[in-house]
C-alpha cells in the first residue's frame, strides 16, 4: 500500500453521517492502482475552505457534493450546485460529482448544466459497490450517473422541443403547486409575461386547451420535469 498513488477525495454533505459511510466505504476498499484518502465537511463555509486550501496546495482528485446544504427552515439559499461552481473555477481539475436524494429531470439537468459535473449519483441507489464503481469511472473515463440520474438525462435529449430558462423555471414552479400569480416575483417578471408564456407553453405541448396539470403531465412525458 505504501507505493500506490493516493487519490484525494472531499465529501461535502450536511449530514456527518452520510459522509462518514462514504468515507468508511472507500477508505476500505480495495483498488487495483491507488488507494482511497476522504476528508469530509459538513457545511457550507467549511467545504468552501477546504476547496479554496486545495487550489492552493494539494488539489482534491473529486469533490463530492450534496445539492441541500442547509435545511430548510434556515431561508440560506447557499447550496452545493453554488460550491459545484465555486470549484470549476478554483481546480477545474478536479471531478464533481453530485449525491443527492433530488432526481427530479429540472434539477438534475439545471446542474448539468450550469456545473458540468462527472457524475451524479441518486442517493436512493447509493451503495459499496456503486461508490467503488463511480470512483474509478469518474478518474479514468467520466462520466458516471446512477440510473435515475441517466434517466433524467435521456429524457430530456429524446425531446424536440427547446426552451429558454423562464419557461424551464414557471414549469417548475408549477409543479411545486405555486399560484401563477406568486411565480412572477420569484423569476423576476410580471404576471402578464407569466400567463402569457404559461398560454405558449400549453400550445407548444399540445394542450392548449388543458389545465395546468395536464401542462405538468406532458412537460414530465418529455422530461422538463
Amino acid at each position: 500500500m505504501e507505493n500506490l498513488e493516493t487519490i484525494r477525495i472531499l465529501a461535502v454533505d450536511d449530514h456527518e453521517m452520510t459522509t462518514l459511510g462514504y468515507k468508511y466505504i472507500l477508505e476500505g476498499s480495495e483498488f487495483e492502482n491507488f488507494q482511497v484518502r476522504v476528508e469530509i465537511a459538513k457545511s457550507y463555509e467549511i467545504g468552501k475552505q477546504k476547496i479554496e486550501f486545495s487550489s492552493r496546495s494539494l488539489r482534491y482528485d473529486i469533490i463530492l457534493l450534496d445539492i441541500q446544504l442547509f435545511p430548510p427552515q434556515s431561508k440560506d439559499p447557499r447550496t452545493g450546485v453554488d460550491l459545484g461552481i465555486l470549484a470549476r473555477q478554483l481546480v477545474p481539475k478536479s471531478k464533481l460529482v453530485f449525491m443527492s436524494s433530488y432526481s427530479d429531470n429540472y434539477r438534475i439537468n439545471n446542474i448539468f448544466k450550469t456545473v458540468d459535473p462527472e457524475g451524479y449519483m441518486v442517493k436512493s441507489e447509493i451503495d459499496e459497490q456503486s461508490l467503488r464503481t463511480m470512483v474509478e469511472t469518474v478518474l479514468f473515463r467520466p462520466p458516471y450517473y446512477t440510473a435515475g440520474a441517466l434517466a433524467a438525462v435521456r429524457r430530456r435529449m429524446s425531446s424536440d422541443i427547446v426552451l429558454d430558462d423562464q419557461d424551464l423555471k414557471i414549469l417548475y414552479h408549477l409543479s411545486l403547486g405555486v399560484n401563477t400569480r406568486d411565480i412572477a416575483p420569484l423569476i423576476a417578471s410580471t404576471n402578464t409575461t407569466v400567463e402569457a408564456r404559461k398560454r405558449q407553453l400549453k400550445a407548444i405541448f399540445g394542450v392548449k386547451n388543458g389545465n395546468d396539470l395536464a401542462l405538468m403531465e406532458e412537460a414530465r412525458k418529455r422530461g422538463f420535469l
